[in-house]
C-alpha cells in the first residue's frame, strides 16, 4: 500500500463533542492534507466500548504500571488510594472508568486517510496525557488533565480525542465501527500538488 493510502479512526471524545470542538479537530486534520472519508455522531453503548478497547491481560497491566509509575513521580501510596497496587487490579479499575467515559455523551468517529495517516493524526492530536502535551497539539491546546487528576477523582484522562496507534489497530477500528458504505473516497483537490 502505497503511504498516502493509509487510514485511521479518530474518535472525538464526550468532552471534546462537549465542548464543541469537533469542527477544529476536522480542520486542524484538513489543514494538515488528510482527508476525511467517513464522519458520524453516535452514542456508543458499554458492550461497543468494552469490544473497541483491548482485553488482553498485557494491555491492561501495562495501563495498570503506568498509573502506578504516576503515583510513584508524585509520592502518592497507590493502595492507600486505590486499594491495591497490583498493576492488573489497577489496570481493569482504569479501563472501567474509560468505558464510563466515553459512554457518558455522545462521540464523533471519522476515519482519515493520508500519507502515515496513523502517525500523522498522532502528532496532532498530541501525547496521551494532555498535562504533557506540546501546545499546537489538539491535547495541549484544549485540556490540560493529567492522570494524577483522574486518579484522584476515580476517572478516565479526559484528553478529547482517540487516535488510533498503529496501522494494524486502525484497521481493526474500521472494520469494527464502520460498514463498507459510510467509506467515501475521494481525489482532494490539492492532492497533485501536495505530494
Amino acid at each position: 500500500m502505497h503511504p498516502k493510502e493509509e487510514r485511521t479512526v479518530v474518535i472525538v471524545k464526550p468532552d471534546g463533542v462537549k465542548r464543541g470542538l469537533v469542527g477544529e479537530i476536522i480542520s486542524r486534520l484538513e489543514r494538515r492534507g488528510l482527508k476525511v472519508i467517513a464522519l458520524e455522531m453516535f452514542s456508543a453503548t458499554k458492550d461497543q466500548m468494552h469490544d473497541h478497547y483491548p482485553k488482553a491481560d498485557q494491555w491492561i497491566t501495562r495501563i495498570g504500571e503506568k498509573t502506578l509509575a504516576n503515583y510513584k513521580q508524585y509520592n502518592w501510596d497507590a493502595k492507600k488510594e486505590l486499594g491495591t497496587d497490583d498493576p492488573k487490579e489497577i489496570g481493569t479499575m482504569v479501563r472501567g472508568w474509560l468505558l464510563d467515559y466515553m459512554t457518558s455523551g455522545p462521540l464523533v468517529k471519522m476515519i482519515v486517510k493520508g500519507v502515515h495517516a496513523v502517525d500523522m493524526v498522532r502528532k496532532i492530536a498530541g501525547q496521551t496525557m494532555p498535562a504533557l502535551s506540546e501546545m499546537g497539539t489538539i491535547r495541549g491546546d484544549f485540556s490540560v488533565d493529567a492522570a494524577t487528576a483522574a486518579n484522584r477523582d476515580k476517572r478516565a484522562v479526559h484528553n478529547i480525542v482517540h487516535a488510533s496507534e498503529t496501522p494494524e489497530e486502525a484497521e481493526h477500528e474500521i472494520q469494527f465501527w464502520f460498514a463498507p458504505e459510510e467509506i467515501h473516497d475521494y481525489k482532494r483537490a490539492e492532492e497533485d500538488i501536495m505530494f
